[in-house]
């Protein structure tokens, strides 16, 4: 089974980094592609950059690609949009949570509309919603796809993973409400870049609890999780962008001896290659969960294969226990604003 020929796809992040360079990939089809983005001048810089940076983008590929917009950070935000989308009753035949959010150096935590914790705002919880809004439309498509963007750094025993404060959500188990819970252990002072790897610790734990309660409801669609290596784009904008605003000596610095001395860094528009294949190709089209990683082997050679999540990542319990407190604030969000 494969994707229909006039796919549905919807993408976070689409507006810079490997979602934009999926989406251009993407417009060689005869797809329609949604390409939800924070803000109006976002949306029209993103129809300007697909215009400018594609070859075959023309005025008649205005009519497939939509870049409305939603505010992935802001819940209230994510409703309107879902309400849209639900109205005009298209079908999702994939669904891309790529967008991601990092700003490591900060030493203090930024906070959304509802009082979480930004990463975990736009890494995780935004997501869900999203999802939980959008599940009518997957359900109507002949051949549903969900895919999410994590990182390997949710792993402390990969590269990325053991440095510094390693990716840990054990102590979530034990609390009763999201609005304590801003990616770094209670007793210790925000981390930045903790926070990061734990949002991406909560992608994992998602994809496996949402193909499971899907599973359930006898709705048997593949939901892929994959870790894109590391990216670093030599544009100011991106995945770095706010990572800059804390240490731009040293973010230059990494850059430059990660991409360019060592070469342990994937090529951006490689790795939108790879979501794009992800959403189109049919080998992808398993109804389960998989976790893909692209595998650094030698400097500059990378290998896109099925690997291992981390411990944590396996516990039923916690992804079990991240979806339940995240549909409660969801619902206590819901309620509130009726």
């Amino acid at each position: 089974m494969s994707q229909p020929i006039n796919s549905n796809i919807l993408i976070t992040g689409a507006s810079s980094g490997i979602g934009f360079q999926a989406a251009k990939h993407l417009i060689n089809y005869k797809d329609k592609l949604i390409l939800p983005c924070r803000d109006k001048n976002s949306s029209k810089e993103l129809l300007t950059k697909l215009q400018n940076d594609s070859k075959i983008y023309n005025s008649n590929d205005q009519e497939k690609v939509d870049t409305c917009v939603m505010d992935l950070s802001d819940l209230f935000s994510i409703k309107q949009f879902s309400r849209q989308l639900l109205d005009k009753g298209l079908p999702i035949d994939c669904l891309v949570l790529n967008a991601g959010l990092q700003y490591t150096g900060s030493k203090t935590a930024r906070f959304s509309k509802q009082g979480l914790e930004l990463t975990f705002a736009v890494n995780h919880l935004g997501h869900q919603y999203l999802t939980q809004e959008l599940l009518p439309l997957l359900f109507k498509s002949k051949s549903p796809r969900v895919i999410i963007t994590s990182s390997e750094v949710h792993n402390p025993n990969t590269s990325g993973g053991r440095i510094g404060q390693p990716a840990s959500l054990e102590y979530l188990i034990r609390e009763k409400d999201l609005k304590r819970f801003h990616l770094s252990e209670p007793n210790l002072s925000f981390n930045a870049d903790k926070a990061y790897k734990d949002s991406k610790l909560c992608n994992i734990l998602f994809a496996k609890e949402l193909y499971k309660r899907m599973s359930s409801m006898g709705r048997n669609i593949p939901v892929i999780a994959w870790a894109p290596g590391l990216v670093i784009p030599r544009t100011k904008k991106g995945f770095f962008r706010y990572s800059r605003n804390y240490n731009e000596i040293g973010q230059k610095i990494f850059a430059f001896l990660a991409r360019d001395i060592f070469c342990i860094t994937e090529k951006v528009d490689v790795a939108g290659k790879i979501l794009a294949s992800l959403i189109k190709d049919s080998r992808y089209d398993i109804p389960s969960f998989s976790y893909y990683s692209n595998n650094l082997y030698l400097p500059g050679k990378f290998k896109f294969e099925v690997s291992r999540i981390s411990e944590e990542a396996f516990s039923e319990e916690l992804s079990r226990k991240l979806w339940e407190l995240s549909s409660l604030f969801i619902w206590k969000y819901e309620k509130s604003n009726l």
